[in-house]
């Protein structure tokens, strides 16, 4: 193995930081769940978790926005699933989320606060959503 610099180390410890900052829940009030049991991380769930994090850093949200991980949603016919869940929105679960998705998830339900309409799998209940 090769000789850490002092700059090298620098980096590390800045990106371990970051990335502790990233899973710390006080003060964030949005909350995005990927589904990443055994059947998400086939469908391809790690590449959407991937999108959802770069997406987040995209539109700077890493103080607003915590992403977890958890096993099976039960959705699993609708596979890779996120859930999201923010003050303000109804919590929704979005299956068949892709790359492309998770951008269009993070751009339009938690930046511009609307549905992605084209992919909720459990739909809120109507007496929730404002027309």
């Amino acid at each position: 193995m090769a000789k850490m610099t002092l700059e090298d180390l620098r980096k590390l410890r800045d990106q371990r930081k970051k990335d502790l900052e990233r899973r710390d829940v006080d003060g964030k009030n949005v909350q995005i769940i990927v589904g990443m049991g055994t059947c998400g991380i086939a469908a391809g769930a790690k590449s959407t978790f991937d999108a959802i994090l770069a997406a987040v850093e995209e539109f700077h949200l890493e103080k607003d926005v915590v992403i977890r991980q958890t096993g099976c949603m039960g959705l699993c016919y609708v596979e890779p699933t996120v859930e999201v869940a923010m003050p303000g929105m109804p919590a929704t679960i979005y299956g068949k989320v892709d790359a492309d998705v998770a951008r269009q998830i993070i751009q339009k339900h938690v930046v511009e606060k609307t549905l992605v309409d084209n992919h909720i799998f459990d739909r809120p209940a109507a007496d929730i959503i404002k027309k």
